[in-house]
């Protein structure tokens, strides 16, 4: 995110997310696809939630909450570390589940299922990777996730640490490197409902 960003959290009228993507992990720098796959951080990546860390603390953020996977965990902890905030853990909000694909590279995968990996690059949301999650079904998930969080916590700046898979779930089309983030309100939140209309 661009560190122009003019509006704190803060200023935004109710609940608000951050969404940021975990720092580089081990499975990252290989080139490796990690789904629910659970490799640490980086020596870099460390560095990254460092980095991150005082870029976003004037944000005004009230909650740290992470998914339960390491390299989320430990971007979270790092954060929490310099906001003095002990983060909370969220299963709902771990990476797409890619089954098989698990610990493996694009090229791996290719000679594997290659029809399978075009539909899933194709954003197809019933493709099934690796017999894992398909889009819908992470949709799903952290949609309802992420609109139960608004509801509770109403009126406050909530940090989400978690995986591209994730944030792409909330707001689609979003292109986050590591340890970057993006703002949403939670009035821009898609549907949380289970169907097209919530492609």
């Amino acid at each position: 995110m661009p560190d122009a960003e003019p509006i704190s959290c803060a200023a935004v009228d109710g609940t608000c997310f951050l969404l940021i993507r975990h720092a580089e992990s081990t499975w990252n720098a290989g080139g490796r696809w990690q789904g629910h796959g659970d490799p640490p951080l980086t020596a870099r990546g460390r560095s990254q939630a460092v980095a991150l860390a005082q870029r976003l603390s004037g944000e005004g953020i009230d909650l740290l909450i992470a998914s339960d996977l390491a390299r989320s965990a430990e971007t979270a902890a790092i954060l929490g570390v310099h906001w003095g905030l002990v983060p909370r853990h969220d299963p709902r909000l771990r990476e797409i589940d890619i089954g098989a694909w698990t610990g493996l590279t694009r090229e791996q995968i290719a000679e594997r299922e290659a029809d399978l990996l075009a539909r899933f690059e194709a954003e197809d949301l019933e493709a099934r990777p690796g017999g894992g999650e398909t889009r819908l079904e992470i949709r799903a998930r952290v949609r309802s996730a992420a609109a139960e969080l608004a509801a509770t916590h109403r009126g406050r700046c909530v940090a989400l640490v978690t995986h591209l898979g994730v944030i792409r779930a909330l707001a689609p089309g979003a292109e986050l490197a590591n340890a970057d983030w993006l703002r949403l309100p939670a009035r821009a939140l898609p549907a949380a409902s289970f169907g097209a209309e919530s492609a």
